[in-house]
């Protein structure tokens, strides 16, 4: 694929992927809405060389970084929240099927939510967000 081909996917992944997590964001109860309004949703192709050299699996679909918000006035790290989705590779593993593309956006963005609001990865199973 050229890289003018690959560029236009990769616009149009975001496109689905930003109507796909404001979708989300809009069907959260209003005190969790609220919260994940303040969190900025990055969308990247894949995890770039700096993540991959930080442990980041080539193959990761989404990522939280920074402070988990009931963290964020305590200090306690100094990255600003943020949420990661990998397009490329959530598109990779929905085998190119834009239904299951959404449906891969909408677990990935919940899952990274609720690192975002303070839950570990065993709250996150529990909840099936794994």
């Amino acid at each position: 694929m050229s890289s003018g081909a690959r560029r236009h996917q990769f616009e149009r992944l975001v496109v689905a992927a930003e109507k796909e997590v404001e979708k989300v964001i809009r069907a959260l109860p209003p005190a969790v809405r609220a919260a994940a309004r303040r969190v900025p949703v990055l969308y990247e192709p894949v995890p770039g060389p700096d993540l991959l050299q930080d442990g980041v699996a080539p193959d990761t679909m989404g990522l939280f970084v920074g402070e988990p918000y009931p963290e964020a006035y305590a200090g306690a790290h100094n990255l600003p929240a943020q949420i990661i989705l990998f397009l490329e590779n959530i598109w990779e593993f929905a085998n190119h099927d834009p239904a299951l593309f959404r449906r891969e956006v909408r677990t990935t963005i919940l899952h990274e939510l609720g690192h975002y609001l303070g839950l570990d990865e065993d709250e996150l199973a529990e909840r099936e967000l794994d």
